[in-house]
């Protein structure tokens, strides 16, 4: 069965990591391993119905499972594959089986026997991995020598082509064949320890697969849908008649939409809903009149049980029956800038799904209750690009916070900007390219299409009429050059660059410092990668010096000076980041306006200090890491102190880039409000770095210190207030307008992730975001850089 993810179903192609093939070498296992594993249920062609693993003890004594999951990767995964999560309870007896339902296709017609445990896992069929692990937590391990190093997994077994398994991988399974361990033996060689066969699923029972099918209930859509988030008839089997609206006929999780013509009187239902065929193609078109035939499931993106995003209501192992075509299709909702409410959710302090909607005054649950119908836009303002995975965000609301260029500003806690809408395109790319567009231009005319929730952005319009997109000109900013007795310090997050990229990005890059940024006396650089990329796992390679000689070469040939640079290469895979990047922050300075105070002794693991000499602070080590042995950055990039001399003044610049917001929950999830739980180690870390600037002020209260780069956190979070906190350090962008303040977009939020903060000892500091890159189809980085003058004491 093809994955399920929905951010695959509607984009054409998705560029893949490249792996080196090194082999995992963890110990064979002495408990419970996982004995099978089958992905092709509800494919075409298969018997079984839903997809499977079975799990088994090579022990003597039962093998208890409670606290484990079973977890599941594609057998090629990208920089953005997640593990999905299903977790265990109970345990299995020697000579015992433990069964694992995971996600049910459109097809087959023998059902598995009653699972032991069930998650909705949409494993491929002929390729992937599973992974026993203690705990259920996630893996994030993307090689099979990062998973042969995580002590959390118990077992794996990679099939097919898995990048990801032990030693070799398994054979290919298929629609009717899965791998088993022909013996309950571990060798950790899946080549050697599993065989592909018909599958034979056992639960704890000793219950193997058969049973009749029950007899269906009939039901309405608006029966189906409830008046909560989740179906009151989930599990059961229905019959259901309807009008088809759209459907959906490529990627891997096609099928279509139905509607009631004969809506109830409760805002609260939906009329809609969505029937999963699987990797089959419809056999319907928008007006024909059905009935299917189907159980009722709500669809999560990944582990039911633990996870942050909010599920679909969906029919699965459908059958319908055509009773008519040609007729009228349900009118669309349209959606104007007074329907969706300005107020997100309920904020109970927990989990919004047991509630009854309130569409009426809240904008989730507004969403929730039109979840499969029609609704539409018209001449919509994007607020942002179209993304590389083929979506446009647009507002329904265009006097919501919009910003200076036509975006809408995300500007704090618990103000949400409810009027963004995401939109993708039912429509083949065969047919009609997807759209390239920048942001303030507008989708002009009438785009329709069911409503749908995505992991990734939520609620999501899923267009089988799309508008047109009209060009209004976006232009990319140039700011002014620094005066003679001016200091310009810029930052610049410039997105896993390393000597193995094409030369454009590199020109493209370039061409941001010279021309846009005017050719700053200082530049601190954030994501730079070692010299060959993330397809060096592993192999020892960690130093930057190719990266950034094409860097600075390209900045000559665009016709600025010709930059000297300072970093320290960290420890292989310490620093977090893509997997094999290497990734760390540096500093980029012009030799003829400003000069670096080079002191010895700067590594990896050094610590730099501030040390006084005739009541003057200095570096003890220039370059150098900001307590690099902190747990606050643990897989995380460590800050870099530089010590520079601008006409004879010094000036203490640090480069930074926090660890990423990755693990919170969304804004438009399930709990609300949400809990960012990666925040936390970013207060750590302000922490770490205020401490360190609070030693150079003690030292000099006028130095001039600056702290820049990516903070990966907002204005007024936390850990920003943790730096400004009693005005030692002064936030820039809160200088600005706040229509202004922005360096990156996401989900249609124009929102601040990078800084520059700077001490009382400067004059004149005169500061702007250069708005370059995250508002543009074509960026060479995702973020906007930043560059202040100032006048140093």
């Amino acid at each position: 069965m093809t994955s399920l993810l929905r951010r695959a179903t509607l984009v054409s192609s998705v560029a893949c990591l490249s792996f080196a093939a090194v082999p995992a070498a963890a110990a064979p296992s002495t408990g419970p391993v996982i004995a099978e594993v089958y992905g092709g249920g509800g494919n075409s062609g298969a018997t079984l119905t839903q997809d499977f693993v079975e799990l088994a003890t090579v022990g003597t004594g039962r093998a208890e499972l409670a606290g484990l999951s079973v977890q599941y990767l594609p057998g090629s995964p990208s920089a953005a594959s997640r593990w999905q999560v299903t977790p265990l309870a109970g345990g299995v007896e020697p000579g015992g089986r433990y069964l694992v339902a995971q996600s049910r296709g459109a097809g087959g017609t023998v059902a598995l026997p009653a699972p032991d445990a069930t998650g909705g896992i949409a494993m491929a069929a002929g390729s992937g991995t599973v992974a026993l692990v203690t705990g259920t937590e996630p893996l994030t391990c993307l090689t099979a020598a990062a998973c042969a190093a995580e002590p959390r997994v118990v077992d794996l077994v990679g099939y097919g082509s898995a990048v990801v398994r032990e030693t070799s991988p398994a054979p290919a399974a298929s629609n009717t064949t899965s791998v088993a361990r022909a013996e309950l033996t571990d060798t950790d060689d899946n080549a050697a320890d599993f065989a592909a066969g018909a599958p034979t699923p056992v639960n704890a029972a000793g219950e193997t697969p058969g049973g009749e099918a029950p007899e269906p209930v009939d039901a309405r859509v608006h029966d189906v849908q409830g008046v909560t988030r989740l179906s009151p008839l989930a599990g059961e089997t229905v019959r259901v008649p309807g009008v088809v609206t759209a459907t959906r006929t490529f990627g891997s999780s096609r099928g279509f939409w139905l509607q009631e013509p004969e809506p109830d009187a409760d805002p609260r239902t939906s009329e809609g809903i969505f029937v999963f065929t699987g990797s089959a193609t419809p056999s319907v078109a928008p007006g024909d009149a059905v009935t299917v035939t189907g159980e009722v499931a709500e669809f999560y993106p990944d582990n039911p049980a633990g996870s942050p995003f909010q599920s679909t209501t969906e029919l699965i192992s459908a059958q319908w029956t055509v009773r008519s075509a040609g007729n009228p299709v349900p009118g669309a909702l349209a959606v104007g800038e007074d329907t969706v409410p300005d107020e997100l959710a309920p904020l109970p302090g927990g989990n919004i799904e047991p509630l009854a909607l309130e569409p009426g005054r809240y904008a989730l649950d507004f969403w929730e209750a039109h979840e499969g119908e029609l609704v539409s836009v018209s001449d919509a303002r994007l607020v942002s690009r179209s993304t590389d995975f083929n979506e446009l965000y647009v507002t329904t609301k265009p006097q919501q916070n919009p910003s200076a260029r036509g975006g809408t500003v995300y500007l704090g806690y618990g103000r949400p900007n409810t009027g963004i809408l995401k939109i993708e395109s039912l429509i083949p790319f065969s047919q009609r390219p997807f759209p390239a567009a920048n942001t303030g231009d507008v989708l002009t005319g009438v785009t329709s299409g069911p409503v749908e929730y995505d992991r990734f952005g939520g609620y999501t319009l899923l267009a089988n009429v799309l508008g047109e997109v009209k060009d209004n000109g976006l232009e990319r900013e140039v700011t002014r050059p620094q005066r003679p007795g001016e200091l310009a310090v810029a930052t610049y997050n410039v997105e896993n660059l390393s000597a193995a990229d094409e030369q454009e990005k590199f020109d493209t890059l370039a061409e941001g410092v010279v021309r846009h940024l005017a050719s700053p006396d200082i530049v601190t650089l954030e994501e730079i990668q070692d010299n060959n990329g993330p397809a060096g796992t592993g192999d020892g390679v960690v130093a930057a010096d190719a990266t950034l000689r094409r860097f600075t070469d390209a900045i000559v040939a665009a016709g600025g000076p010709r930059y000297a640079w300072r970093q320290i290469d960290p420890q292989e895979g310490a620093d977090g980041g893509q997997p094999g990047g290497n990734i760390r922050v540096g500093f980029l300075f012009n030799p003829h306006r400003v000069s670096f105070v080079d002191r010895p002794g700067g590594d990896a693991t050094t610590p730099v200090s501030v040390v006084t000499a005739r009541h003057t602070p200095h570096l003890s080590i220039s370059p150098g890491r900001v307590a690099p042995g902190d747990a606050a950055w643990e897989d995380s990039r460590k800050p870099l102190a530089g010590e520079f001399v601008f006409r004879g003044r010094t000036v203490f610049v640090i480069a930074n880039h926090f660890a990423s917001k990755g693990g919170d929950q969304p804004l438009h999830g399930r709990y609300q409000p949400p809990t960012r739980g990666s925040e936390v180690q970013r207060v750590r870390q302000a922490e770490v770095l205020r401490a360190f600037v609070d030693d150079l002020l003690a030292a000099d209260r006028k130095a001039t210190v600056v702290v820049a780069g990516d903070l990966n956190d907002y204005p007024f979070s936390p850990a920003v207030r943790t730096l400004t906190e009693g005005g030692a350090l002064r936030a820039l962008v809160d200088t600005l307008p706040a229509n202004e303040r922005y360096s990156y977009v996401f989900e249609g939020n124009s929102q601040v992730l990078d800084h520059m903060l700077v001490s009382r000892g400067p004059r004149r500091v005169d500061y702007d975001i250069v708005h370059i890159n995250a508002e543009f189809a074509e960026q060479a980085s995702d973020h906007d850089p930043q560059v202040v003058r100032l006048y140093p004491r």
